[in-house]
């Protein structure tokens, strides 16, 4: 019987280590994270999964430290897989697997190296992304690659919407992939990584729109840091608007009026410094929905200048 030592996290994690059980590959030991309480936890748990199927797991603060190295030397795996994890693993702890260490990384490497890929696909306008399958080695997201899937980013998907479809194309990579890995069959592909680039973490300010981008710029960002994500957002006369969701309505138009804010109909409505409108459907105002009668009362009724 094949055996395996998983480090999975997420809902990744989740579909992924069931793939491995359903393959029936023996997992040695699970590590995964201590749920953070200043996090929005909106995924399901792998902990609860490994328990559910009698699985020994553990929830270490850093995997590569000696206790753990030399635990999972002790184990003699024959693979490492690692599912949405967050912490990289050193070349010491994937030597530990006799055949292989492979990680499921959410995008079409080698693109969208690093750090939440389906955020950075979406900001940056593109229209597929999807799961790869591939070695891990030394340096992150940059090993030979085992299997990829892509899936379509819609115009006004949100990255909840891309996650979703993200997480079934990593269980269909895996799936498609692993009878290979486990026979020694697999062929893999070596990345070029000039083709790709690396992205860093984001931080909640990073979701402070710049009104002066264009409406598509502004749409993007907003649909990629939606919730359960914590939302682009802009500061009016002190006060914190979060823009939840958005359409644009008019990519051009006659630049009179432009750089504004102001309620109609239904909902609030912007005119960029170009000239272009967008109708930004959910919005919060302190943490609250927006109506057009708190509109009036925090700001009036004349339109609102944007800076």
């Amino acid at each position: 019987m094949n055996t395996a030592v998983v480090f999975a996290y997420h809902n990744v994690g989740v579909r992924c280590l069931s793939v491995l059980l359903a393959h029936g590959v023996d997992v040695l030991l699970v590590l995964t994270h201590e749920d953070d309480p200043a996090e929005q936890i909106w995924f399901d748990s792998v902990s609860k999964l490994a328990a559910r199927n009698h699985l020994l797991y553990v929830s270490p603060k850093n995997p590569n430290e000696k206790q753990w190295l030399d635990q999972i030397a002790s184990l003699q795996p024959d693979f490492i897989f690692s599912f949405y994890y967050r912490h990289m693993l050193s070349p010491e702890l994937l030597a530990c697997a006799r055949r292989g260490a492979y990680n499921m990384h959410g995008s079409l490497l080698p693109k969208y190296r690093g750090r939440v890929p389906v955020n950075w696909a979406i900001i940056h306008g593109e229209r597929h992304t999807g799961a790869t399958l591939h070695e891990m080695v030394a340096k992150p997201d940059a090993g030979a690659i085992a299997g990829q899937q892509a899936i379509p980013i819609l115009p006004d998907d949100t990255a909840f919407d891309v996650f979703k479809k993200v997480t079934v194309a990593a269980e269909m990579v895996l799936d498609q992939a692993l009878p290979s890995i486990l026979s020694g069959t697999l062929k893999l592909q070596a990345q070029n990584l000039t083709q790709g680039s690396y992205f860093g973490g984001r931080k909640p300010e990073d979701g402070r729109i710049n009104w002066r981008s264009t409406a598509t710029q502004i749409h993007n960002l907003i649909r990629a840091v939606a919730p359960p994500y914590p939302g682009a957002f802009t500061e009016i006369q002190g006060k914190i608007l979060k823009i939840l969701s958005s359409r644009i309505l008019h990519e051009h138009r006659n630049k009179e009026g432009a750089g504004c804010l102001y309620w109609q109909g239904s909902s609030l409505r912007a005119v960029l410094h170009d000239g272009s409108m967008m109708e930004l459907l959910e919005v919060e105002l302190q943490g609250k929905l927006l109506s057009k009668s708190a509109w009036e009362d925090a700001f009036g009724q004349s339109p609102l200048l944007l800076t």
